[in-house]
């Protein structure tokens, strides 16, 4: 279909820490880019558990300090990993049919969560890019992520299996 508008979903993952409550720094850094980038999307979706285990998780702490544009904000309070926020994404755009789906996380997480996202549309004709707001590299996240690099072989094969219907975000959750 020449001409016709791309359906464009806006993921932003979560981040939080042991010790922190209410939404960490590095996630509101997240948050505040993904709203930049939020203009003519179709969805944004908000994707982090509550690691407290009570009260709110980062996709509804993320939903509740929004202040980008007015658009479909969808929560996946069911990730708890890199690995699950890209299925939920994955599913999310299959669900929406869209066409472009920008993952917005740390710079340092960036390419291991592109890769995810990717594995988990499979075949789907979806575009995947990332996009990381300016601020600092944690040496110690810095080296987390490098070891988690080691696993992606083994991440991107799991990625690609289903989710269980249960735990997939919807977009009427929004």
């Amino acid at each position: 279909m020449a001409g016709a508008e791309q359906k464009r979903l806006v993921a932003v993952f979560g981040f939080s820490a042991r010790g922190v409550d209410g939404l960490h720094p590095l996630c509101l850094l997240r948050l505040r880019h993904a709203e930049e980038l939020a203009g003519g999307a179709d969805a944004v979706v908000l994707s982090g558990w509550s690691r407290h285990g009570a009260g709110f998780g980062e996709a509804e702490l993320m939903r509740d300090a929004w202040q980008g544009p007015e658009v479909r904000l969808v929560c996946d309070t069911t990730a708890r990993n890199t690995m699950q926020n890209a299925a939920g994404v994955a599913a999310l755009a299959r669900e929406l049919g869209v066409d472009e789906v920008i993952v917005v996380t740390s710079q340092w997480h960036a390419p291991r969560a592109r890769a995810l996202v990717r594995a988990a549309l499979g075949d789907a004709d979806v575009s995947v890019s990332a996009s990381s707001p300016r601020g600092p590299v944690h040496p110690r996240l810095l080296a987390r992520e490098l070891a988690c690099l080691a696993a992606l072989p083994y991440q991107r094969r799991r990625a690609r299996e289903p989710r269980l219907a249960h735990s997939q975000p919807s977009a009427q959750d929004g």
